[in-house]
């Protein structure tokens, strides 16, 4: 019997990231706001979407800061 591995997701969604990251919403957007956030894409619904090799990347780039 094999068991199904479900594959990586190349997009999340912006709660998804909030959680990963442990922080609020409202974080996530001043961040933003400050062009200190991970680069977004905004889906024509408005809705924000973060690729994960973009976060992996900006976090890579928060380590080398800190």
């Amino acid at each position: 019997m094999t068991t199904a591995i479900r594959p990586r997701r190349t997009m999340l969604t912006l709660a998804e990231v909030c959680e990963e990251l442990a922080i609020s919403r409202s974080t996530f957007y001043d961040w933003r706001a400050k062009r200190r956030a991970p680069r977004c894409i905004k889906l024509p619904n408005g809705d924000l979407r973060i690729r994960r090799s973009d976060l992996d990347d900006w976090l890579d780039d928060c380590e080398d800061a800190a």
